[in-house]
């Protein structure tokens, strides 16, 4: 079920699948994208999860929150969207790419919320990211960029993200250009993307506060990666490992940027082993 919340003053497009008494998981996408990205796993994990998504405020067709977008405004709208969902247990929570640093923020805030990380090709591991999201971070380049993407130019967008272009269907390429039409959608992106990085790549500062602050609560943690992402490369999966040893790790061989879509039978058996170890706890 897709709808559309009320929180704090703003609509917010949420979707909910299973039993609201089986283990809650959240599942967060990356800059640019929306819930749809996590659809797949809605259908595999909702016979034994609480399964919800969001379209993070001001991305997808979601509206933005007041204030600028930043990494922060964005964990504590999707935390006050939880709220209002009225899931209150510990969440295991799954992150692609921005939707990974959004995870890791919201448990550097509020450990008690947070069961378990799932990080997915996630943004926070190193410097180096495509060249595209780089020169969208340049003053004056990324907002006409962003306000001229018709149909092929969200093709080729959609493109980058699969190894398997079987994955780039017209569907998803027509929800691009919709999304990006919205009349707020070029300000959160630049805002969003100006501050976690700049030409050169991703800042290190907030990465690295990030990651102290991650490591110290010590969460159960799977980070996996697609071998062939053009976004996030997979030697990232290597700083992963040294900043959280703690973690288990899997690379997928031929997948891109989004697993859960590419490898999404093996994504879901691999997630659902690894929430089930950790949710008695809970």
């Amino acid at each position: 079920m897709i709808e559309e919340l009320t929180v704090r003053g703003v609509r917010i497009r949420v979707r909910r699948s299973g039993d609201p008494a089986y283990p809650p998981v959240l599942l967060l996408h990356g800059i640019g994208r929306s819930l749809e990205d996590w659809d797949a796993q809605h259908d595999r994990l909702a016979g034994d999860h609480r399964v919800i998504s969001v379209d993070l405020p001001g991305f997808g067709l979601s509206d933005p929150l007041p204030g600028r977008v930043t990494l922060a405004a964005l964990a504590d709208g999707v935390a006050a969207t939880v709220d209002t969902v009225g899931e209150d247990r510990p969440l295991h929570v799954m992150g692609n790419s921005l939707g990974g640093a959004v995870a890791m923020r919201m448990l550097s805030t509020a450990p008690a919320r947070i069961a378990t990380l799932t990080l997915v090709n996630s943004a926070g591991f190193g410097k180096e990211v495509a060249l595209a999201l780089r020169i969208l971070a340049v003053p004056g380049l990324g907002e006409p960029l962003l306000r001229r993407i018709d149909a092929r130019a969200a093709y080729r967008i959609e493109r980058s993200l699969f190894h398997d272009r079987a994955h780039v269907t017209p569907e998803r390429v027509d929800l691009a250009v919709r999304v990006a039409a919205r009349p707020h959608n070029a300000r959160v992106f630049l805002e969003t993307a100006r501050e976690l990085g700049t030409f050169r790549g991703i800042r290190a500062p907030w990465r690295q506060t990030l990651l102290d602050q991650v490591a110290a609560q010590a969460r159960p943690t799977l980070i996996v990666w697609g071998e062939r992402d053009l976004i996030l490369p997979a030697a990232h999966l290597a700083a992963a490992r040294a900043a959280f040893p703690h973690a288990k790790t899997h690379l997928f061989p031929d997948t891109g940027h989004m697993p859960q879509i590419e490898r999404a039978d093996d994504f879901a058996d691999l997630t659902r082993l690894f929430v089930a170890a950790h949710s008695s706890s809970v």
